[in-house]
Formats: C-alpha cells, sequence, structure tokens
C-alpha cells in the first residue's frame, strides 16, 4: 500500500467526525462543485472597471487549467480515484465516474485564488487562498483525491495563474498603446 493510500487511509481512520464530515464535505461542495464559485467570482469582478483585469486574468486562468487538467492530463495519465484502488477508503460525496490526477476542484480554485492574492487587496486574496487550501484538503478528507493529484491540481491552478495574469498584462499594455 502507498504512502499516499496510508495517509488517506489515517485521515478517514483518525480524523474524521461528524463535524469535520459535515464542515469538508460543505468546502467541497459549495467552493468546488464545477468551479461555480471561481466562474461566479471571475464574473463578477468583469462586471466592474476597477476589477475587471483581475477578472479578465481569472478568466483565463480557470479557462488554462481547465483545458490542460480535464482535457490533457486526465485522460493521458488516467489515474483511479484512491477509493478504486482500495476498498477501505470510503468517500464523503458521491462517487466520481472521471479520473484522479490532477485535482481539478484545486486547479480551479488556486487559478483563481492566486490571480485575486496578486492582482485584489489583502482583505480578497487572502481569504481567497485560505479557501483554495481548504478545498484542495477537502478533496483529500473526503477521500476522492490522492495528495499528489491535490499537489499537481495546485502547481497547475498556480501556473495557470501566472498564465492568466500576463496575458492579461499584455492585452492592458497594448490598449494603452492604442491610446
Amino acid at each position: 500500500m502507498s504512502n499516499e493510500m496510508q495517509f488517506l487511509l489515517w485521515l478517514q481512520n483518525h480524523m474524521r467526525s461528524d463535524i469535520l464530515n459535515h464542515i469538508f464535505v460543505f468546502i467541497t461542495n459549495f467552493f468546488g462543485q464545477a468551479g461555480i464559485f471561481w466562474i461566479a467570482a471571475a464574473v463578477l469582478l468583469l462586471l466592474f472597471k476597477k476589477t475587471r483585469p483581475a477578472g479578465i486574468a481569472c478568466a483565463i486562468a480557470l479557462a488554462v487549467q481547465g483545458v490542460l487538467i480535464n482535457l490533457v492530463i486526465k485522460p493521458i495519465v488516467a489515474r483511479p480515484r484512491p477509493y478504486d484502488a482500495c476498498s477501505l477508503l470510503i468517500p464523503l460525496v458521491t462517487r466520481l465516474k472521471d479520473y484522479s490526477f490532477p485535482s481539478g476542484h484545486t486547479g480551479c480554485a488556486f487559478s483563481a485564488a492566486i490571480v485575486m492574492a496578486k492582482m485584489l487587496p489583502k482583505k480578497i486574496g487572502v481569504p481567497a487562498v485560505i479557501i483554495a487550501c481548504l478545498l484542495g484538503f477537502s478533496r483529500m478528507y473526503v477521500g476522492v483525491h490522492y495528495p499528489t493529484d491535490v499537489l499537481a491540481g495546485a502547481l497547475i491552478g498556480i501556473g495557470s495563474a501566472i498564465v492568466g495574469m500576463l496575458i492579461t498584462q499584455k492585452i492592458t499594455e497594448r490598449k494603452a498603446q492604442a491610446v
């Protein structure tokens, strides 16, 4: 049994409790469900001129990570979910039908949260990063991802955020030159 599986079983056997189960299932569902929370945040940022550059960067970052994780990496790696690899692991949420590596929920959260942390005031950016970290942990806690799935999702999200911010910077520079 791998170290990662041992860690997930340790979480299940030693950390899970009724209170924590409710908290982490809420986090994984509310902040992770199809990226809706993060997409809505990007749309909200796009509505106001002051935050529009951050909204553009978030939208680009979300699109980049979504394509990379869901259309490129997951089908190539085709890593089974941890509960499919070990019958002792009991997921706290509905069993998913796609592959495990990397975590799309974590990638989505980090792509938007890093943009917010770099382009918006700390009162928005810091909570966004904290939520992204909690979401990543929740994916392991509820038993649907290995630690390396979450780490890879976070790194892809961070990379996608950088790409989104660089593209937004180029757009802003070209717009300024055209004036």
